[in-house]
């Protein structure tokens, strides 16, 4: 018999992907207390500031030198979905949008023809650590909507679908549903030219909760979507799928141990079962039809030959992609200032009071 496990791999910084997707990092940070200025109150010697992915003490000062984060910086040619479950984010951009969000939200962004942002991390508490952790995902455009106009959204914490799924015995999974669908759970939809917005594409983004020894029956991917082929094996479905087991103990999908800290490539087209270990176990899955095109990326820019590449740094040094907004490359939003977004528009969203 075949196992369901087609692959395992080790998960590092930035976890290996499948097409549509292009790059995962995970983010963890134990940062201390903040400082008035919304830095860490810690020394900051022996870190290489201005790039500290040193994970020192727990915790990286990344690209930034007061703040911790990602300072201003341009994309072209794809999205970037970040999905944060503690701390809080500051972005900027140079559509003229902002946010600070975090505490379950998501912020999905299209970078299309060009964009630059800003992802900062402000330690809004003086009086206590300031734990944060996200999940930033690259999700690739096809050649035709590489240079669709750029878009910013959010995805709230209080509109994201979960899904509590219990076994004979009791014990829960919680499913988040960032993208795409679970059971009758459908993630708030994403940016008009997302590849995820393409029903044919088949894009999902979980994140699964388990309890010790939870057992969760995951669904196969839908076989009846256009444009399926049905010589393929399950009917049709040529959706990819990938479980990223990136916290706690362990989990057996279809009866194969994957412990933490472990990535698996899985036979999307069957239903699996996955049962966690003696301890809690988070699971990250990603899953989507590939667009199947050539991927030429250098840096911030992913395009389809390496001549584009070089045209959006051309078109970068020309353009700034439409300059940059805000009075410095590093802006934050405060210490007392809420989870929030303007957008491009001039539409405001208030979420908390």
């Amino acid at each position: 018999m075949t196992s369901a496990v087609q692959q395992t791999f080790p998960l590092g910084a930035q976890w290996p992907t499948i097409d549509p997707f292009l790059f995962v990092a995970h983010h963890h940070d134990d940062y201390p207390p903040g400082r008035p200025d919304l830095g860490p109150a810690a020394s900051l010697a022996g870190r290489q500031i201005g790039s500290d992915f040193s994970a020192t003490d727990g915790w990286s000062m990344y690209h930034g030198d007061v703040v911790p984060g990602f300072p201003q910086h341009p994309h072209r040619g794809f999205e970037t979905i970040t999905y944060v479950r503690s701390g809080l984010i500051d972005h900027a951009d140079s559509m003229g949008a902002t946010a600070r969000f975090g505490r379950g939200d998501t912020q999905w962004m299209t970078a299309g023809r060009g964009v630059q942002h800003a992802e900062m991390f402000p330690l809004l508490r003086q009086d206590a650590p300031n734990p944060a952790e996200l999940f930033q995902i690259w999700l690739n455009l096809p050649a035709a909507d590489k240079m669709v106009e750029p878009y910013f959204t959010m995805l709230w914490a209080e509109s994201t679908p979960t899904v509590i799924e219990k076994d004979a015995d009791g014990r829960r999974c919680e499913i988040t549903v960032i993208a795409g669908r679970f059971g009758d759970a459908s993630a708030t939809p994403p940016p008009p030219d997302s590849w995820a917005a393409k029903a044919e594409a088949d894009v999902a983004v979980w994140h699964l909760d388990f309890e010790a020894r939870a057992e969760l029956s995951l669904p196969a991917a839908d076989s009846s979507l256009p444009g399926a082929d049905s010589s393929l094996p399950g009917g049709g479905s040529d959706t990819q799928r990938v479980l990223y087991v990136f916290e706690g103990s362990s989990v057996t999908i279809d009866g194969e141990l994957v412990p933490a800290g472990t990535g698996a490539l899985v036979d999307a087209s069957v239903d699996l079962t996955i049962v966690a270990g003696d301890g809690p176990v988070g699971v990250m899955m990603l899953q989507g039809r590939p667009i199947g095109e050539p991927v030429a990326r250098y840096g911030p820019f992913v395009m389809n030959t390496r001549d584009e590449v070089q045209q959006a740094f051309t078109d970068y040094q020309a353009t700034q992609f439409g300059g940059w907004p805000w009075p410095d490359a590093a802006p934050n939003h405060g210490p007392d200032k809420g989870r929030f977004a303007l957008h491009a528009d001039g539409r405001v969203e208030n979420r908390d009071s």
